[in-house]
């Protein structure tokens, strides 16, 4: 069964705070060319979320009319 968009957007969102949260602990011990990398992937996922969010809104409203 395909994913639909708001799924989408959260699982995007999912892997975002996960990069998050590994970046942050990567920074604790000290590793920021680790936590810079993970910060990274967590923009890029970052940026799906809100795409799929967009998708997921406006495919929403099309079909309340």
């Amino acid at each position: 069964m395909p994913m639909n968009e708001h799924t989408k957007a959260a699982e995007a969102h999912e892997t975002a705070a996960k990069h998050s949260r590994m970046a942050a602990e990567q920074h604790q011990k000290g590793d920021h060319k680790s936590g810079l990398e993970h910060s990274d992937k967590a923009m890029k996922h970052s940026e799906t979320a809100h795409e799929a969010s967009k998708a997921a809104a406006t495919k929403s409203k099309s079909a309340a009319h």
